[in-house]
Formats: structure tokens, C-alpha cells, sequence
């Protein structure tokens, strides 16, 4: 019995082995990697994409484009949608573009197994797949923890969409070990004018800590109110950004804790550099951070404009647990 040509498309070197590892071990497909939306398309278009499991969040061309793409040429691939972005609109949109299954990150191999047979793909058991070379690598620590943080991201992307009514744009997150000075830039570069307002909350577990910021651009925050459902004039803007950084920032710990089997008590937030520009922020800030691992998140709310970058900064000491942490799905 001939192969299945199956493509697994994503950007995350972790994520391609978890789903190389949740394949059903008696699935007879040869395995195609691709790491963005057009390397995706074309090896569908090159007939190696029988069966596609496709991120959405990916650079160079997203997994909507990808899908789009692939029904406008009218190929014949079946897709099942595995996604960190676990938003309503979000499944409710590839659905609509073709994907013919979705399922949430990190995807369970019993789920996956059921998704595939329900679809009828699995077909008659053969042979264990066919694992394409160097793909069997060790998997660094900052490909793992940036796609643990895709996951942490996508969670909290949902609640927030159903807090606030909206779809909410999720980028690439950026990981990275950054000195003060870096910081500096990093800040600066998310930065769209001199007028910003910040709210900083502490987090700890596992003798895992740090902060997180978000980072608010005045000009928006009117349009933010409106979003919050803000019907009391008693109900400052100070008390709104508190409580959408309390959503947000709670939700992203909370999607890391359950990935990595820890805790985080959360800390108080506080406001930060308000109506101050980025040098008042590092200046308070710069003893803290003066080495930090780093995660920048970039939302946008679609059909407004309005966005927020959350940063997340894990201590330098917090870098080794984490490492410790994730070991096993590095390996």
C-alpha cells in the first residue's frame, strides 16, 4: 500500500517532533516538513501534502493564507488545523476556508488519532511512518519556550476576545536574552510615540520569577474603555488598564504554569511610567533587569486601532529551571 504524503507545517521545530511524536505509530505516511505557510503550499502543490497539519500563527505566510491559497488553486489536500490560537473566530474562520478539523496545541495523540479516523484518513494499519532526516535533533531552549509561550499566548487571546467582543491578531512572539541596554531597545522599538502608559505585575513559582509589563499607547486607551464596556464615569482609565492587564497577564501565567507544571502567585499590579516615555521605565526598572530572558507579544485587535505589547521578563536565575522544566520536550 502506497504512502500517505503527509505535511506538517509550523514554524516551531518543537512543535513539528510533538506531532511527529502524537502520530499514530501504525499510520503509513511519508513526512514532509515545512515551516511557514508558503513552503506549506508548495509542497501541496509539489503533491506532498496529502494530509496537512497546519499552525496558523506562522511568518512569511500565516496559516489563513495558506489555506486560502490552497482552495483559490482548488488543490486537493485535507487539512486539520492544529493551532495555539484557540479563539472562536479562529476555528470558526478555517473551517470556513476548508480546514476540515481543529485542534488546540499541544495536540493529544488519542485526539489526533480520533480526529484522523473520524475523517477517514487513517486507512488500513501498515507500517510506522516514515521520519524524514534531520528532524530528530535536539530541540533548543529557545525554540521550546518560544512555542510554550505560542500556546500561553493563544489561551489567553481567547479569553480576551470573548472579554472584550473582538478577534485578536496574535504574532510570532519574540524570545530572547536581553541586557538592560538591549531592553532598552526592545522597549523602544514597541514604541509608536513618546506617550505610553505601563502596568508592571511580579509573578513567582517554583523559584521561577519575574514580571510582566503591559505596555498601553495613551491615544488608544478611549477607544480601549469602549471595548471594556466602560458605563460609569466612576470607572477610571487607570482601574480599566488594571483590570484588562489582570485578564491578560493572568491568563498568559496561567498557560505556562499548566505546561510546565508549576504555580505562580501573581503580584499586585501597578501602573508605571504613566504618561512617561521609555527612559522613565528603565531608569526605575534597570537594577531588575539588568539581564533578563525576554518574551515581547505584539496584540492587535482587529478592526481597531488599538495595540498593546506585553512583555515578559523572566529572571536571569529562572532561566535554569525553566531549561530543567522543558527538558523533556527538548530532547
Amino acid at each position: 500500500m502506497p504512502m500517505i504524503p503527509l505535511l506538517i507545517c509550523d514554524d516551531s521545530n518543537m512543535a513539528r517532533k510533538q506531532l511527529l511524536r502524537a502520530l499514530p505509530a501504525d499510520w503509513g505516511v511519508s513526512v514532509t516538513m515545512a515551516t511557514n505557510g508558503q513552503e506549506g503550499l508548495d509542497a501541496v502543490r509539489n503533491g506532498l501534502g496529502q494530509v496537512v497539519l497546519l499552525d496558523l500563527t506562522m511568518p512569511v505566510m500565516d496559516g489563513y493564507q495558506a489555506l486560502a491559497a490552497i482552495r483559490a488553486e482548488n488543490l486537493d489536500a485535507k487539512i486539520i488545523v492544529v493551532s495555539g490560537d484557540i479563539q472562536e473566530e479562529a476555528v470558526r474562520r478555517v473551517m470556513e476556508l476548508g480546514a476540515l478539523a481543529f485542534l488546540k496545541k499541544p495536540a493529544d495523540p488519542e485526539e489526533l488519532k480520533q480526529t484522523l479516523n473520524r475523517l477517514g484518513l487513517l486507512g488500513e494499519p501498515t507500517v510506522q511512518a516514515v521520519i524524514p532526516a534531520g528532524n530528530t535533533g535536539l530541540i533548543s531552549f529557545q525554540d521550546t519556550f518560544r512555542e510554550t509561550i505560542n500556546v500561553a499566548m493563544g489561551r489567553a487571546a481567547a479569553l480576551l476576545a470573548r472579554v472584550l467582543g473582538v478577534f485578536v491578531q496574535l504574532p510570532v512572539p519574540n524570545v530572547n536574552m536581553l541586557e538592560v541596554g538591549e531592553l532598552h531597545m526592545a522597549l523602544a522599538d514597541a514604541q509608536t510615540s513618546d506617550r505610553l502608559t505601563a502596568v508592571c505585575q511580579g509573578y513567582i513559582g517554583g523559584g521561577i520569577a519575574g514580571e510582566a509589563l503591559l505596555i498601553f499607547h495613551d491615544s488608544e486607551v478611549a477607544d480601549m474603555g469602549k471595548l471594556m464596556n466602560r458605563d460609569s464615569a466612576e470607572y477610571s482609565d487607570m482601574e480599566m488598564l488594571l483590570d484588562l492587564s489582570t485578564i491578560l497577564i493572568g491568563a498568559c501565567l496561567s498557560g505556562i504554569a499548566e505546561q510546565i507544571d508549576v504555580e505562580f502567585s501573581q503580584g499586585h499590579p501597578q501602573v508605571l511610567g504613566t504618561h512617561g516615555g521609555i527612559d522613565e521605565l528603565i531608569r526605575i526598572n534597570q537594577q531588575r533587569w539588568k539581564k533578563t530572558l525576554a518574551v515581547e507579544i505584539s496584540y492587535s485587535l482587529e478592526g481597531h486601532n488599538i495595540h498593546f505589547d506585553l512583555l515578559m521578563l523572566f529572571t536571569e536565575d529562572s532561566v535554569e529551571l525553566l531549561t530543567r522544566k522543558l527538558a523533556y520536550l527538548m530532547s
